[in-house]
């Protein structure tokens, strides 16, 4: 379960950690109030030993304070310490903690002592009776300030608290813009990319209308499954290769039309990496840009290779082209520059798109990215994340 990210005057924890913090304070208060009896036991000063209404009257001390506690927590959040306002803010808490440091001794003199010891816990007096002090000789005697320095004492761990929940929900809403950001990012490129091919493949079909009706009549239904296709999984960042590679054989078919008999396309990718997530037609502008500057631009038969291996936890995905080289392909197009734009947004500095000369003659382009499937998308999501305290 995560954390959710709350504004305004509703910032507070997550309820599930609301009850984890309860807990620890009355974990805490119980320490504190055991430790006093401990002190109390080992003090020569007392008597000897503790009786059960001592007992109860330092459990019900300790109980109150821990009733009050996320009170206290709750002014430190509805008054922070913040510029402008820090001074009076803080005079105002500290006119709060005199206030209730005086009725909590009203409380304990008044109505804790009398009801839990009738004998008397302050010894007795010269003539044997026990000593007795009412509430007003209690604030007389500013036997309050001890509940004042407390109550400080737990205002400032509000507050550390309180800053703490506040920088938790910041670095949420900060990483969520930044999804929105990255996702707004890659859906103008996507929105770039998709026209670009369009205008590309209708201009591939313009050019047969009046030599090869035919061959028009197969580019526009091959056109028809690939229009298909980029509306289907438009929304998606990313398809498995498997489907990326047949979208590619829809568009290859168009550009064979096209070029007759001088387009050879050789498809090597192994059917185990078939489920490898990639970027949605991070391919296409890759074969585009072959077909366009490698075998447009070569008086011989183009070949095309597309490969695609897996070492370790990386993917690496290639283009390969038999034309001129370099000198023809300096992968400044749109569709290179988008590409590279997207695989930044998605994978940042795992993801690389670099363009080489080819073996033998011609360009390589080479995309490297994490290898992750479907699979493993799932099962990262639901790994419990740690508690939150």
């Amino acid at each position: 379960m995560r954390p959710k990210v709350l504004h305004d005057d509703r910032l507070a924890a997550p309820a599930w950690s609301r009850r984890a913090e309860l807990a620890a304070i009355v974990g805490v208060w119980t320490l504190l109030g055991t430790l006093t009896l401990v002190r109390r036991i080992l003090d020569p000063r007392g008597p000897a030993g503790l009786s059960l209404p001592d007992v109860a009257f330092v459990g019900a001390e300790y109980a109150l304070w821990a009733l009050i506690t996320p009170l206290i927590f709750r002014m430190a959040h509805v008054l922070p310490l913040e510029r402008g306002t820090a001074g009076r803010r803080l005079a105002g808490h500290l006119a709060i903690a005199l206030v209730v440091a005086a009725l909590l001794e009203v409380i304990r003199v008044g109505v804790l002592r009398p009801l839990l010891l009738p004998d008397g816990f302050f010894g007795r007096m010269s003539g044997g009776a026990p000593a007795r002090f009412t509430p007003w000789i209690a604030l007389i005697r500013m036997r309050f300030l001890d509940e004042f320095v407390i109550y400080v004492a737990v205002l400032a761990a509000g507050f550390a608290r309180d800053y703490f929940v506040r920088y938790r929900a910041h670095a949420a809403e900060t990483a969520r813009l930044e999804a929105q950001l990255a996702e707004a990012r890659l859906a103008a490129l996507r929105m770039q990319l998709n026209p670009h091919f369009l205008f590309n493949t209708l201009h591939a079909v313009s050019a047969l209308v009046e030599r090869d009706p035919a061959g028009v009549r197969r580019l526009v239904a091959r056109l028809s499954a690939l229009l298909r296709h980029v509306l289907d999984s438009g929304a998606r960042q990313e398809v498995s290769l498997r489907e990326e590679i047949d979208f590619l054989r829809d568009y290859l078919d168009i550009q064979r039309v096209r070029f007759r008999d001088r387009l050879d396309v050789v498809v090597d990718v192994a059917d185990d990496l078939g489920d490898a997530l990639v970027p949605n037609l991070v391919l296409q502008p890759l074969v585009e840009n072959a077909v366009v500057h490698g075998v447009g631009r070569s008086e011989d038969a183009g070949r095309i290779e597309i490969g695609a291996r897996r070492a370790a936890e990386r993917l690496e995905l290639t283009v390969t082209d038999n034309g001129p080289g370099l000198a023809g392909a300096d992968g400044a197009g749109v569709g290179l520059a988008n590409t590279r734009a997207r695989l930044a947004a998605l994978y940042g500095d795992e993801a690389a798109l670099t363009l080489g000369p080819a073996p033998g003659g011609g360009v390589v382009a080479r995309v490297a990215l994490p290898y992750h499937t479907a699979t493993d998308l799932l099962t990262t999501a639901a790994e419990p994340e740690p508690a939150y305290a």
